[in-house]
């Protein structure tokens, strides 16, 4: 019994000593960890959280400043630090919460941006905001290699003032800043940040642009391949069916596609090359064949806010500079269907991303022709004065087909192009269509509708060349009254049969 006892004893004693010096060890670690100059981005999850939301293009137009000279390497923490503090300043302004701002600020700074943010939260205002462009200018370089200063030139700021859930006032600036930063800890925080006024601010194009055809010629389709409905590139890629496709809208008399680029599915910001390279492909295919592409640059996106602009600026500007000089180019579709996210997304910030999108599209690419696939006629109107071509889509009776149109037409500030960029009519006639649909109904609908676009002269692009066996959820989600309708709005059926429509259609 005692030999039990005592060994009862010696495990707790040795339990003891063994947690004590798990502890001692976990706090030594932390200690060291903190002494070598623990990186803050890893501490408050900034490198992945400025990576996911904020990356605004910085351009240094000059780095051979005074005093000791700059290496890249030391030049590219300094950016990355001040676009930190940019971020957290940003992030604070949104939610009225300085925590953050004291690792990429110094006390002189810090007070001031705490009594903005103090200020905003008993006023019960916040601002989101965020910047589109920088073009630093260095100035100075110590020779301790512990201060630098910089002109940061036009600045591009976007900003929304709220009053609880009221929006105030948007707002849209370009400014220059003169910058002073300090290396503490190893890490850059800004040290005197102050506007400095400029009469040379440069602004974003916004200048309407020419066309490269007469767009009252164009005849088109919405285009997806047969076996890949919503899923064109990537593993499902076949260039050899979608030549033969595009040869075959050729032969209908046809001489333009729409297709469609999915933002999270080409890598959002990070845009998959090998993606991309296979849109080249397509573009290739439609010249040889005497076809024009329209290309929607975002399918599948519904945030449009602030904090993610600068993502997608990323985005488009990779697909818009690949592929501006391709001679099978016609146009750029900023968005699909934006206004059916009005509700849910609020339509002055949909709106707002659209014209920030079309100014920074035409500043890629002074050429080609920028639009906005809209769902209906009715909200056409939104923006007319941005683009360049003035989309809709058209799914109503076909009976109000022509007011609207004409109505749409009378009230546009400018007398731009109209295109008629989707339309049509599936021909399922099955139980959730109360067996009234047919593939004669769907014939009946195109020579109807074909009649008054001819009659008006109107630039079409139809929905679509096939049906489909199966079409994605996230398109029409799983009710089977929506997604069975959806399989059959082409004029060739799965089985590469032509339809009756298909004659309609063959100009």
């Amino acid at each position: 019994m005692s030999r039990t006892k005592n060994a009862y004893r010696i495990f707790l004693v040795l339990s003891f000593i063994a947690i004590n010096a798990l502890i001692i060890f976990g706090i030594g670690a932390v200690l060291s960890y903190l002494s070598t100059g623990a990186d803050k981005s890893t501490m408050l999850h900034l490198e992945q959280e400025v990576h996911d939301v904020y990356l605004p293009k910085v351009q240094w137009t000059d780095t051979l400043g005074e005093g000791r000279p700059i290496s890249k390497q030391i030049l590219n923490k300094i950016e990355r630090d001040y676009k930190r503090a940019w971020y957290v300043k940003n992030l604070a302004f949104r939610t009225n919460d300085p925590d953050g701002l004291k690792d990429y600020y110094t006390d002189s700074v810090l007070v001031k941006l705490k009594r903005i943010v103090r200020f905003n939260k008993e006023e019960n205002v916040h601002v989101r905001t965020t910047t589109l462009t920088h073009h630093p200018d260095l100035e100075f370089f110590s020779a301790d290699g512990q201060l630098v200063v910089f002109r940061d030139n036009n600045v591009t700021r976007y900003s929304q003032t709220f009053m609880g859930d009221t929006l105030l006032i948007s707002k849209k600036d370009t400014t220059n800043y003169r910058v002073i930063m300090l290396l503490e800890d190893g890490f850059w925080r800004i040290r005197h940040l102050m506007e400095i006024k400029s009469d040379t601010l440069e602004k974003a194009a916004e200048n309407k642009i020419g066309m490269p055809l007469n767009l009252d010629n164009i005849r088109g389709v919405n285009y997806y391949p047969k076996d890949a409905p919503w899923n064109m590139f990537g593993d499902n890629f076949d260039s050899v069916a979608i030549e033969k496709d595009i040869k075959l809208i050729r032969h209908m008399g046809l001489n333009m596609i729409r297709i469609f680029i999915p933002y999270e599915d080409f890598g959002k910001n990070k845009v998959d090359q090998s993606k991309l390279a296979q849109v080249g492909q397509v573009l290739d295919l439609a010249e040889k064949a005497g076809i024009k592409v329209m290309i929607t640059l975002f399918d599948f996106y519904g945030n449009y806010d602030i904090t993610d602009w600068t993502l997608t600026h990323r985005h488009a500007e990779v697909i818009v500079e690949t592929l501006k000089n391709h001679p099978a180019l016609l146009a750029w579709d900023i968005k699909n269907e934006p206004d059916l996210d009005f509700e849910n997304r609020k339509k002055y910030t949909v709106n707002a991303w659209l014209s920030e999108m079309i100014a920074q599209v035409k500043g890629w690419d002074t050429t080609h022709p920028v639009t906005i696939g809209w769902s209906s006629a009715e909200s056409a109107n939104n923006l007319s004065n941005k683009v360049d071509i003035v989309s809709f889509h058209y799914y109503e009776k076909l009976s109000l087909f022509t007011e609207k149109y004409r109505t749409l037409k009378s009230n546009l500030a400018a007398n731009k192009p109209i295109f008629l960029q989707e339309y049509g009519i599936s021909s399922y006639g099955g139980l959730w269509k109360g067996f009234m649909g047919s593939e004669s109904k769907q014939a009946d609908y195109y020579k109807e509708i074909q009649g008054y676009i001819k009659q008006e002269n109107i630039p079409f692009a139809f929905w679509g060349l096939y049906d489909f066996e199966e079409v994605p959820t996230a398109v029409v989600g799983r009710l089977p009254w929506r997604r069975a309708p959806q399989k059959y709005y082409g004029c060739i059926d799965t089985a590469g049969n032509k339809k009756q429509s298909y004659s309609e259609l063959a100009q």
